[in-house]
């Protein structure tokens, strides 16, 4: 059986945590910043996680992480 390839888009975009879970970044904060406040803009910056129902298919795009 030959290896599976790992999507490397998906590689690019997400990070898996010690305990299972996955990182992803905030999207619409590299674009037309001066309309959004401060605080926005500021939560945007910090990572987040991906919600339960996505997990799955991204765990099968990145079979080895």
């Amino acid at each position: 059986m030959p290896k599976m390839k790992t999507n490397r888009g998906a590689a690019k975009r997400f990070k898996v945590t010690a305990r299972g879970k996955i990182k992803r970044h905030h999207s619409h904060y590299s674009h037309i910043r001066t309309k959004k406040d401060r605080d926005r803009k500021r939560n945007l910056r910090k990572p987040d996680l991906v919600s339960p129902a996505e997990k799955a298919n991204i765990r099968r795009l990145m079979p080895y992480s």
